[in-house]
């Protein structure tokens, strides 16, 4: 996609570390996160591990399953930096023959994502907000679009912009524990959700469920995000990671043309509604975020969280 060249551009002005593709190295495993996110141990040349600062991703070419984690403490919120290396990062996967299919985890204990970085979104000129919200699409379009089987390991809270993560994966697994909750819950902010938003919580979870939940900009409990249908399954935390790696083979046991084109068949209207709107929705946003009234919504907030920090 065209907004790839300046996502590159963006992670060389950033300083941030190119995402590198580094050779198997006898005797020496990758990092891996402790608990139930770590992955079996495999055969070390069978593994290779893509370096960047905010999320760690490793493939295992034996599966041909890759595994995109989080790792931006504290909540891992979608900053500019962190769009920039997902988009790079799921790139990199989608061009590598060896790889079939994604799952996302958060290497941060008890959150997947906390969403869309507030301080991108705060105090910034027109020109940022057209690169952050640009950056924004473009996770979404690569993600939601992707040929590759997507799952989200969910072992943690996931508002906002991080259930958008999840609900543009192809399937949501989450950790059975009721103090974790998900949902697109920025009326509570006093933020419009964007229709590309509205339309994939609508394939997800149907018309009714979707309007309500967006109107009252709910956040739903891990059983109750089960019982709408936001997500698939609930396992215990310790279980997240096997059960993410069957529904994995068990997508991936189909041929994956019939997948694809399937898959395209029922999401390109969707998104094909973004790519042709896409400057409009940019616009639509800087015109929005830039409105008095939200900028102080948005300084209340961030006070808010700061005091409960303090």
């Amino acid at each position: 996609m065209a907004a790839v060249p300046a996502l590159v551009r963006r992670i060389a002005r950033s300083g941030v570390l190119p995402l590198c593709r580094q050779p198997p190295v006898w005797g020496r495993a990758a990092w891996q996160p402790p608990g139930p996110l770590r992955s079996p141990g495999l055969p070390l040349a069978l593994c290779r591990a893509f370096s960047n600062n905010k999320i760690l991703v490793e493939l295992d070419e034996s599966s041909g399953v890759a595994t995109m984690k989080f790792k931006s403490p504290p909540v891992n919120s979608l900053s500019l930096d962190f769009l920039t290396e997902f988009c790079i990062s799921l790139e990199k996967l989608e061009n590598d023959r060896a790889c079939r299919g994604v799952i996302f985890a958060s290497a941060v204990p008890k959150i997947f994502s906390s969403g869309l970085d507030i301080t991108e979104m705060c105090g910034k000129s027109t020109e940022h907000y057209a690169e952050f919200w640009r950056a924004v699409q473009e996770m979404w379009l690569r993600l939601y679009g992707s040929s590759m089987v997507t799952v989200a390991a969910v072992n943690g809270s996931s508002p906002a912009g991080g259930c958008l993560v999840a609900l543009s994966c192809d399937y949501r697994i989450m950790v059975e524990n009721p103090k974790f909750s998900i949902g697109l819950n920025e009326a509570q902010l006093g933020i419009v959700a964007p229709f590309w938003f509205k339309d994939t919580f609508v394939n997800t979870v149907g018309h009714r469920v979707a309007e309500r939940s967006l109107q009252l900009g709910s956040l739903h409990s891990a059983p109750e995000a089960h019982r709408i249908g936001l997500v698939d399954e609930l396992v215990p935390e310790e279980k997240l990671q096997e059960k993410a790696a069957a529904v994995m083979a068990q997508w991936l046991a189909l041929p994956d043309h019939a997948r694809q084109l399937t898959k395209s068949m029922m999401r390109k209207a969707v998104l094909d509604r973004l790519v042709a709107h896409r400057e409009e929705d940019i616009q639509n946003f800087i015109s929005f975020i830039s409105k008095e009234s939200i900028q102080k919504s948005l300084r209340m907030y961030m006070e808010m969280l700061k005091k409960k920090k303090s």
